[in-house]
């Protein structure tokens, strides 16, 4: 099965880099079991398996560890009497007669041979899955990541065994996983992390009763996977396993379109900008997990960015207004200084989701193409300052641009804009007459994405201008 699969490529990653020559159930004795199971707080919980089946009077954090290799020594035993079900191998179907009960997953129905050796494997596979938001987990069976996975598993069990975190949830690997995938390949990175670095790092959420892993959402580490892997595409397989199995299949992680999106905001904005600016803009990029699965990869199209596609809408226009913030009569001074630091806030918002959006519109429309990235900024500033040139006839140019840039079809948008360009001078009459022509060789799927692109450059061109 998957799991299994997994376990194997990691086994043998592991093998190779640590100059062993350790079976799947010598490593399962040796690494897994201590780290994962031999302590009153596990990292991963396999429902009905050996592990969590208690004895009377016994709970899984007051176990002895003569009692834990109790229940490792009952494992070997179903493993070695041929026992295959979902409570012995992980991802492999529950126990049934004739059918794959509902509670099985990552299986196949095909009748596959499994040794004792697949089994182990697929515990180790198991601890290997990437939790994301949105209530799926993702296996790369990729040597890199892999290993890197590996490295986090010492990290939880650490954390876990530290009394002054006896808040901190277990068996919580998959969620724990994802977050240290993310860290691991991110400028935070810091050998022997203390819980202090990890929570600035948004590892986890707490109230006064529980530390709990946040379940980061795909995007996140989808970014700085595509700074390490560079030009790679990764297959991933895609599931989740509950009350209700589901699976969205193996998916292709093209990260090498990830890097678009990077390259193209350091050109807009610059390398500074797009390295302090970081966190705030990939926050934005992204839609859910099994939306992106059902594309058939996950790359530039998977990470349009929340709150975009509104803007689809022909009639929906951006809003870039700026707020002034005056004191008011008897306000405390802390009052107001606490107005204009929100006011400030919503202004940093708005640049970065502009930002944000143009980026992704870029990239979509370019597609590694050598097209002029700042090409739809001029044809704005040419807009805004056509309304702007005559205050007496501002209201009625800013409706023939409104007019424009609701247009809802290439035709419809050429209409309107040879009847703009008579009213434009020499200069700007050019760069409209080349407008017309990019638009009349566009894509019907390129104008879609360009005619949103440039009423987010007209709104910051007029708020600025």
């Amino acid at each position: 099965m998957i799991a299994a699969t997994i376990g194997r490529t990691f086994l043998d990653v592991w093998n190779s880099k640590f100059q062993k020559e350790y079976s799947a159930k010598e490593f399962f004795e040796k690494e897994f079991f201590p780290l994962f199971l031999d302590h009153p707080k596990y990292l991963l919980w396999v429902q009905n398996s050996p592990f969590v089946q208690m004895k009377k009077g016994q709970k899984p954090e007051l176990l002895t560890h003569e009692e834990r290799l109790e229940k490792l020594n009952d494992l070997h035993a179903k493993i070695d009497s041929g026992l295959r079900d979902a409570s012995i191998a992980i991802g492999f179907p529950a126990s049934e007669e004739k059918e794959f009960a509902t509670t099985s997953g990552l299986v196949t129905d095909l009748a596959l041979q499994s040794d004792a050796d697949e089994v182990y494997l697929s515990w180790i596979g198991g601890g290997l899955g990437i939790g994301v938001a949105g209530g799926y987990s993702i296996f790369f069976n990729h040597p890199q990541i892999l290993l890197t996975l590996y490295e986090g598993w010492k990290v939880y069990r650490k954390l876990l065994n530290d009394p002054t975190l006896d808040k901190l949830a277990g068996n919580k690997i998959n969620s724990w996983n994802g977050q240290w995938l993310n860290f691991s390949f991110s400028i935070d990175y810091e050998e022997n992390p203390d819980f202090g670095h990890l929570t600035n790092c948004k590892f986890f959420k707490q109230d006064e009763k529980e530390i709990v892993i946040e379940t980061i959402f795909w995007a996140k580490f989808y970014f700085n996977l595509s700074e390490k892997l560079r030009d790679e595409t990764v297959t991933a397989y895609v599931y989740s396993i509950g009350q209700t199995n589901k699976t969205m299949g193996f998916i292709p992680f093209r990260f090498q379109q990830g890097r678009s999106i990077l390259s193209i905001y350091k050109i807009l904005f610059g390398e500074n900008d797009a390295l302090t600016q970081k966190k705030d803009y990939e926050n934005l990029y992204g839609i859910h997990i099994k939306r992106a699965c059902e594309l058939g990869a996950v790359g530039l199209q998977a990470l349009e960015p929340k709150g975009l596609r509104e803007f689809f809408d022909k009639a929906k226009m951006p809003d870039y207004s700026s707020v002034k913030i005056a004191p008011k009569n008897g306000e405390a001074p802390e009052v107001y200084e606490e107005r204009q630091k929100k006011a400030s806030q919503k202004e940093y918002e708005n640049l970065i989701s502009y930002r944000t959006y143009k980026t992704w519109l870029l990239a979509m429309i370019t597609k590694n193409k050598q097209e002029d990235l700042h090409y739809s900024e001029e044809v704005s500033k040419a807009l805004v300052a056509y309304r702007n040139a005559d205050k007496k006839l501002s209201t009625g140019r800013k409706n023939k641009l409104e007019n424009l840039l609701s247009a809802k079809t290439k035709k419809n948008f050429l209409e309107v804009l040879t009847e703009l360009v008579k009213d434009f001078d020499a200069d700007n009459s050019a760069l409209l007459k080349e407008l017309e022509t990019k638009v009349y060789l566009m894509t019907s799927e390129d104008f879609g994405y360009f005619i949103v692109l440039l009423k987010f450059d007209y709104a910051y061109q007029g708020k600025i201008n």
